[in-house]
């Protein structure tokens, strides 16, 4: 006699929630403004002895930014430093929205809302420090990480509980793909 066939397991359903006015704040992103140094890493700067800049960047930030292109909202690196290893990363995760070097990022992060003909009502942003201020200030949602300078905090709509460099840009990708409606379809993609 054969022997019954184990039962598939029951699929499980998100268990992630968010506050109802940052599920409203962020129902309407299309784009999303990143910083990187504090934000997609630890903020640490780590140099070679030949000078060689080094960096850390999590899987899991970095499985975000895939999620929120394959929902269509584009996801954009603003950042104040340019480095090989940043654009390794950036190339590895297909983003092609990105600007380098520079300390005034709203004119930057303008441009590209112009280009991509979308308005600040339909952005997201994510930064730590005085530079990402003016950015976050108009977005529609804005983000910080926990270690972020006081005055990030202080404007950020949703402040993470991951650290930058370890899920904090996962975090806030999965509050815009559960308000945009995206996330459970992925999540339940997974469980077939």
């Amino acid at each position: 006699m054969n022997a019954p066939l184990p039962s598939s397991p029951t699929a499980r359903q998100p268990t992630l929630t968010f506050a109802p006015e940052l599920l409203l704040r962020a129902q309407d992103v299309q784009v999303a403004f990143f910083d990187v140094d504090g934000v997609l890493t630890d903020g640490g700067l780590y140099f070679t002895e030949a000078g060689e800049t080094l960096k850390r960047f999590s899987t899991l930030d970095g499985h975000g930014l895939k999620l929120l292109a394959r929902a269509g909202i584009t996801p954009v690196v603003i950042t104040g430093r340019d480095s090989a290893p940043l654009r390794v990363r950036l190339k590895a995760l297909g983003i092609t929205h990105a600007v380098f070097g520079t300390e005034d990022k709203l004119p930057a992060a303008q441009a590209m809302l112009e280009q991509l003909g979308l308005n600040w009502s339909q952005a997201a942003a994510m930064g730590d420090d005085w530079p990402d201020l003016p950015v976050l200030q108009r977005a529609s949602l804005a983000c910080a990480p926990p270690h972020a300078h006081a005055e990030a905090r202080a404007v950020a709509h949703h402040i993470t509980h991951a650290s930058a460099g370890s899920g904090a840009a996962r975090e806030f990708c999965d509050l815009i793909l559960v308000a945009t409606g995206h996330y459970a379809r992925f999540f339940s993609e997974t469980q077939a």
